[in-house]
């Protein structure tokens, strides 16, 4: 589950043992704890060793320290280290649920979005990218959530998501996930997402290009839209018609849409029957490596009665 991974990245990053956490080494800790109602500290506590804050957190970012983390870390483990230095407080036991506004859990072997993610009550940002997650209860979703990133999981079925999905959620992230159309596309509609400004959809099995947009058109905030990678993404018209379709969409498959393209595909929308008929496929072969070359054949001499033997060859591709 979700909250099992997040215990053991807790664990792996080791907030509570030296530098971080309320040890006996960070003076800070210490000076709150020294002298509760007056009490005098005793003889034992007095000589025990003892670190600034400023010290602590220079063990954590200096490239030579021991404690130091890796230079690819994210943002999230560098704050959660530091935090537990200059407020060992907010990471101990459940409050580092308060904490976090951001989380990303990449490649973490996770499979099920559990009740417990509920626990992040300020959660905005939840990024799950290559994990085995194939379903997921929007219920366990924290209702703050603007921002669900699920790329390279093996998600097929969008009803769950949608029963009671988080209802200022702006950013959809599905690529390179199992979802199948026509009967995923009744999910993504404005019913569901009514402030969806970026959906990515790219390569899935999306097929039905006509009934994908007609769904899509109820997102009156989509800007963004990622589709590439979809076998409706073959269709000779598929851009333009997307562009004509959709006339709020800023960016298409990563790439900005200005007027210049949407006049140029105007009145596109109005001739489906132009996405229905062919798709194009171009498949260039720039080397081919162990065939004998046709073309070189042998040169035989004049008035010769050997047999002459013809080589071809040829590819096919299955789709």
């Amino acid at each position: 589950s979700l909250s099992a991974a997040f215990q053991e990245y807790l664990r792996h990053l080791g907030l509570q043992d030296f530098p971080c956490g309320l040890g006996s080494w960070n003076k800070s800790c210490l000076s709150g704890l020294r002298s509760p109602r007056g009490v005098q500290p005793r003889q034992e506590e007095a000589v025990l060793d003892e670190e600034t804050p400023e010290a602590l957190l220079e063990l954590l970012r200096d490239q030579h320290s021991p404690w130091a983390l890796p230079q690819d870390c994210s943002p999230q483990d560098q704050l959660l280290r530091e935090v537990a230095v200059l407020a060992p407080e907010l990471v101990h036991g459940s409050k580092v649920y308060q904490l976090l506004k951001s989380l990303r859990m990449v490649d973490k072997g996770v499979e099920e979005i559990d009740e417990g993610v509920l626990q992040f009550q300020q959660l905005e940002e939840l990024v799950l990218s290559a994990n085995q997650i194939s379903r997921i209860t929007s219920a366990n979703l924290p209702r703050t959530l603007k921002v669900l990133e699920l790329c390279c999981n093996t998600v097929g079925d969008l009803e769950d998501l949608c029963s009671q999905p988080p209802p200022g959620l702006q950013h959809l992230g599905l690529g390179h996930n199992r979802l199948c159309g026509p009967s995923q596309d009744k999910f993504l509609t404005g019913d569901f997402w009514p402030n969806l400004i970026s959906l990515d959809l790219s390569f899935n099995n999306l097929t039905d290009l006509l009934g994908l947009v007609s769904q899509l058109s109820s997102l009156q905030k989509l800007r963004i839209l990622v589709l590439q990678g979809n076998p409706l993404s073959l269709i000779p018209t598929y851009r333009g018609f997307l562009v004509d379709s959709l006339p709020r969409l800023s960016v298409l498959d990563d790439i900005y849409v200005g007027p210049d393209e949407r006049q140029q595909f105007r009145g596109l929308a109005r001739q489906p029957e132009l996405s229905r008929t062919e798709a194009r496929v171009v498949v260039s072969v720039g080397e081919m490596k162990g065939v004998p070359d046709p073309s070189a054949l042998q040169q035989l001499e004049v008035g010769s009665e050997a047999p002459v033997i013809t080589c071809s060859y040829f590819v096919t591709y299955e789709f």
